[in-house]
């Protein structure tokens, strides 16, 4: 057994400055107690003494794409639909090198871990399918970094023109040949892969490393696939990702080509759950946040991507309001340039307060901490047992070093982390119950040796999409086409400031 001596625990969703000073008790994996100094007579393996610490529960990132670890700014600011064009470009071939998945999806654990996000909700998608080796050094990544992860498989299957409104009439023929050659697995192919990776990840690592669902979008697969991915999460009681109006584009692509909201359409072939996580649920009217507090779904919140790609602020206090729980997310490095979860908790305490004069209704730092771990493990489907700190929970956690110049004065915790601390104060950080970050040093990578091979096939990676943004550029005058002809359709109420 550990213990944890002498830390000024801070308890999310307890009130705005909820701490106590308190011992934590670990055996194994889990936590035991935190509460009272330990009685005398207990042979710990190991003391950890907290004074003048402040424990948290490990922090959640709610929302990311390894896949992008690489491409830290590579893409300038644009609307998404013209980002992901450049991001993914539909005519892209080839693809990366399987050591290129370990690697960005290592560097991506080893700056989280360093920053006291001890699990993510991983997202990752593969460039022009994917492939089980590919998956593996996903996964054998987050495996040998000590982290935990949830991950899924993020692959649309349909025709790119079909994803989006008007492209497929603007594009010309020659270029709608083109889209429709490039490659696209079958229903029953995804599926397949999907049972591979639930047989082979699915709770390895004493339940570290789990499987999730994704459809990536519903506009982005076939209603058949959609509807089996959720029967997959329904039968293992596992997350189901869904990027929902995430742009005002795609409020406009339910108008024209279903007739309803993107979310009334997920509502009606009855994929909208309490497994659903819901991802950036921007461009929302009133009617779907009432779908979205009826489903029992989460809702991921990526605020700073939100801002890089222009896509608009979500409705953080009407969804608050209506009880759906939120999770914060830093999506990809490309479309947040970097994966400071810190910077997040900050940007989602701010943004909302230029959208409403009635500053009672702006958010509250317990909220915000709370939607950091919580939410988090909420949109995990690992309620109770990650993003706490309380007996039987996993023992995930956190310690902070209250000497710090983001802590000094130390006035009032929760308001203090949330808009002051950028990570530079995290000394400790353990993950199902080993220390992962001790001094602020990984135990469990060899950061320089990492950061060294990364720069290598950085290169690898910018050849490689320098390439395929020829193809991009053909293509681009007929996305701003469609970007400018969405702006023209009246979707009835706003989401920027």
């Amino acid at each position: 057994m550990i213990i944890i001596r002498n830390a000024e625990v801070v308890i999310p969703g307890e009130g705005p400055s909820a701490s106590r000073k308190a011992d934590i008790i670990i055996d194994g994996d889990k936590i035991v107690s935190v509460g009272e100094p330990a009685p005398a007579g207990i042979d710990f393996e190991r003391e950890i003494d907290a004074s003048g610490m402040l424990a948290i529960p490990g922090l959640i990132n709610g929302h990311f794409h390894s896949s992008a670890n690489l491409l830290k700014g590579t893409v300038a600011n644009m609307p998404l639909e013209l980002f992901m064009l450049y991001e993914v470009p539909p005519l892209m071939e080839g693809r990366n090198s399987t050591r290129s998945a370990y690697v960005r999806t290592m560097l991506g654990a080893a700056e989280m871990l360093k920053q006291g996000v001890t699990a993510v909700h991983d997202d990752a998608f593969y460039v022009p399918t994917p492939t089980g080796d590919e998956i593996n050094a996903v996964m054998e990544a987050y495996r040998d970094s000590g982290m935990r992860a949830t991950v899924s498989i993020d692959h649309p299957n349909v025709v790119e023109y079909a994803k989006y409104p008007y492209l497929e009439d603007i594009l010309p023929p020659e270029l709608r040949h083109a889209m429709d050659k490039a490659p696209l697995m079958s229903e029953a192919e995804l599926l397949a892969i999907y049972g591979w990776f639930l047989k082979t990840w699915h709770r390895a690592e004493g339940g570290r490393l789990r499987v999730a669902m994704s459809c990536s979008a519903p506009q982005r697969v076939t209603v058949n696939y959609l509807q089996a991915l959720s029967e997959l999460s329904r039968q293992h009681n596992i997350p189901h990702n869904i990027h929902l109006l995430e742009t005002r584009q795609q409020r406009v692509f339910g108008i024209e080509k279903l007739g309803k909201s993107l979310i009334e359409y997920v509502r009606d072939v009855g994929v909208l759950d309490r497994r659903t996580l819901a991802i950036h649920a921007i461009w929302i009217d009133d009617r779907d946040v009432e779908f979205l507090a009826e489903s029992g779904c989460t809702v991921a919140h990526n605020p700073v991507c939100n801002l890089k790609i222009g896509s608009g602020i979500m409705p953080f206090r009407k969804l608050r309001n209506a009880g759906v729980p939120i999770a914060l997310g830093t999506d990809e490095a490309i479309a947040d340039d970097g994966i400071n979860f810190w910077t997040v908790l900050k940007v989602a305490g701010l943004i909302h307060n230029v959208t409403d004069p009635e500053y009672r209704q702006w958010p509250r730092e317990d909220e915000i901490l709370e939607a950091a771990t919580m939410g988090g493990a909420r949109g995990m489907v690992q309620e109770g047992e990650i993003g706490v700190l309380a007996a039987g929970a996993q023992a995930d956690l956190v310690l902070l070093d209250k000497k710090t110049l983001a802590l000094t004065p130390l006035n009032n915790v929760k308001r203090q982390l949330v808009y002051c601390e950028s990570g530079s104060s995290v000394r400790t950080v353990m993950v199902a119950g080993k220390v992962v970050v001790e001094n602020g040093r990984l135990l469990s990578i060899d950061e320089k040796a990492l950061k060294a091979e990364a720069q290598e096939l950085a290169a690898e990676a910018a050849r490689y999409h320098e390439a395929s943004s020829v193809g991009a550029d053909r293509l681009e005058p007929y996305y701003r086409d469609m970007y400018l002809r969405s702006l023209r359709r009246d979707v009835g109420f706003s989401r920027w400031a």
